[in-house]
C-alpha cells in the first residue's frame, strides 16, 4: 500500500521519486504503525526538496493487515507528505485528520463514496 501511495504522491512532487518518498513513510512506520484503529491508517513522512505538502486517500474493498493499533484490517489510508522544515504544520494537520477520521459520519461516507470526487468532496466538507 505504500508503495502505491508513493506512486501516487510521486506525480506531485516532481522533484522526488517514487522510492524517496516510500523510504520516508517507511522511516516513519519504523518508529511504530500510523494505524490508528477503526479500519484507518494516516502514513505520513518529511520530504526533502518540497516546498508544498501532499495527501493521498486511498480506500480498500477489503482491508489490509497493517498492524493497526486495535489489530484490525485497515481500508481507509490518509497519507500525509510535508516539506521537512514545516514541523508545526506537519503536527497541526496530522491533528486534524485524527479528528477527522474519528467522526463516523465522515467514515461511513468515505466507506460508501463510489469515485476519487466523492472522496475528495467528503474530505473538503470535512
Amino acid at each position: 500500500m505504500l508503495e502505491h501511495i508513493a506512486e501516487i504522491a510521486s506525480a506531485q512532487l516532481p522533484n522526488l521519486s517514487s522510492i524517496d518518498i516510500l523510504e520516508s513513510l517507511m522511516n516513519r512506520e519504523k518508529l511504530g504503525s500510523t494505524g490508528i484503529g477503526n479500519g484507518i491508517a494516516i502514513p505520513h513522512g518529511r520530504i526533502k526538496n518540497s516546498s508544498k505538502a501532499v495527501a493521498v486517500l486511498l480506500v480498500t474493498h477489503k482491508g489490509v493487515n497493517y498492524d493497526a493499533i486495535d489489530k484490525r484490517p485497515v481500508d481507509i489510508f490518509f497519507a500525509l507528505l510535508v516539506p521537512e522544515d514545516q514541523c508545526d504544520t506537519h503536527l497541526a494537520t496530522l491533528a486534524s485528520i485524527a479528528k477527522t477520521f474519528d467522526n463516523k459520519d465522515v467514515l461511513r461516507k468515505i466507506r460508501r463514496a463510489e469515485t476519487d470526487l466523492d472522496l475528495y468532496n467528503i474530505i473538503e466538507a470535512a
